[in-house]
This record gives C-alpha cells, sequence and structure tokens, in this order.
C-alpha cells in the first residue's frame, strides 16, 4: 500500500481515483450528518483520524514501487462505519503524500479504494458478522482490524496484479507473486495493528463508554462478552 507517485500507468490511476470519488463524497455526508445529529462524536472521530494517520505513517520497505505498514483504519470503520473512513483516509493519505512522501497524488484514487474502502468495508463486516454469532468484544476487534490490514495488502496486490500482469501467467501469476512478497511483512503487522485496536478500544470503552453504548457498539449493561 501507499503506491508510489507515477508508479501505475495513467488509465489505471484515473479509472482507480473515478471509482473511489463516490465513496469518498457519500462519507463526506454521512460524517456531516452523524456530527450534526451528535456533536459528541467530534472526538472520537477525531481519535479515530489521528489513529489511522499515525499507524499508515510507520512505513517499511516491501517491494519496488510500495512499502508495507499498519492502516489503522479498522478502528474508525467499526466506530463509525466503512463510509465514513474514506473521506478520513482521503485526508490522511493526502497528508502523507505532500508532507512525508508517502503514495502520491496520482495514485492517490488507487491507495484511498485500498486503505480507505476496502479495508473499512471488510473490517465492519467482520465486526458484525462476529458480534452477531457472541464473538467476545475484543476478539471481534482483534479479527476484524487484522484481517481488513491484510485485504488491504491482497487489494494493492491486485491493483498492481492488473496494472502488470506477467508476461507468462498474466493476472493470477502477477498477484501471488505481489501478494507472497507483502505478505512476508505484511502478517506480523497485521497482528500487531489487531492487538494495538484492541488496546485503543479497551480504553474507549473504559473513558467513552457513554458515546460507544449510544454507537451501539457496547451494550447497554457495558458487557463486552
Amino acid at each position: 500500500m501507499h503506491i508510489m507517485e507515477g508508479f501505475l500507468p495513467v488509465k489505471h490511476a484515473i479509472g482507480w481515483s473515478a471509482v473511489s470519488a463516490p465513496f469518498v463524497a457519500y462519507g463526506l455526508y454521512t460524517i456531516n450528518r452523524r456530527i450534526k445529529e451528535q456533536p459528541e462524536q467530534r472526538m472520537l472521530l477525531g481519535v479515530a483520524a489521528a489513529f489511522t494517520f499515525v499507524l499508515s505513517a510507520l512505513k517499511l520497505p516491501s517491494v519496488t514501487g510500495s512499502c508495507s505498514h499498519p492502516t489503522g483504519t479498522g478502528l474508525g470503520a467499526i466506530l463509525f462505519g466503512p463510509t465514513a473512513m474514506a473521506p478520513i483516509g482521503m485526508v490522511v493519505l493526502l497528508f502523507q503524500a505532500v508532507l512525508l512522501a508517502h503514495g502520491g497524488i496520482t495514485t492517490l484514487g488507487a491507495n484511498i479504494f485500498s486503505m480507505a474502502i476496502a479495508g473499512p468495508f471488510a473490517a465492519a463486516a467482520i465486526f458484525r458478522i462476529a458480534r452477531s454469532i457472541r464473538v467476545p468484544f475484543g476478539f471481534s476487534v482483534f479479527i476484524a482490524a487484522s484481517l481488513a490490514d491484510l485485504l488491504t495488502y491482497l487489494t494493492t496486490s491486485a491493483q498492481l496484479a492488473f496494472a502488470f500482469p506477467d508476461p507468462s501467467g498474466g493476472f493470477t501469476a502477477s498477484f501471488v507473486k505481489f501478494a507472497t512478497l507483502f505478505a512476508i511483512t505484511q502478517i506480523p503487522l497485521a497482528i500487531s495493528e489487531g492487538l494495538l485496536t484492541v488496546v485503543v478500544m479497551n480504553a474507549l470503552t473504559r473513558f467513552n463508554s457513554k458515546e460507544l453504548k449510544e454507537m451501539k457498539i457496547i451494550s447497554i449493561q457495558g458487557a463486552k462478552a
């Protein structure tokens, strides 16, 4: 993730921007509506944005044209739903591209799709499914954040494979190559992100239990099991 500036062919860069734009627009709408209805949630929204910015800025070299790092989007997706993370992710990625030379402007759409759309939707879905079958709260948060992190990198692998298919094996061979290279660094990073997300969520449960109950993240009784 964070495909570097100019790495994607022009058609792919434009295409991913077009795909990501509606998610960003709708996400802005949902955030504005939520803040107007529940202005007390501004602080939690800020926490989710800061968590994403800090974790996704911790890059480790992975494969030419990209890098590995935690994503941090699982927390916000669990708290506010996946659509809210598209505009938050866009702002985070834009600041990192401009200030940290991390990612790029031409590849912004592709990076938004993998980190701020695919990952958050996976996190929200996994968390809801886990809770619906009574998986303990902490483990639900862990698997949602961890698997969303991994799905982000599988999405990036697919984007790169689509742009640069293997001369002999096509998309499939290229996807396997990119995904395998990413997995070396991403699996331990995903586990670490899952654990850190649990720690942060437990802190929020302790100090912001009222807001989390209103958001139906935890039960009215405050039980997390």
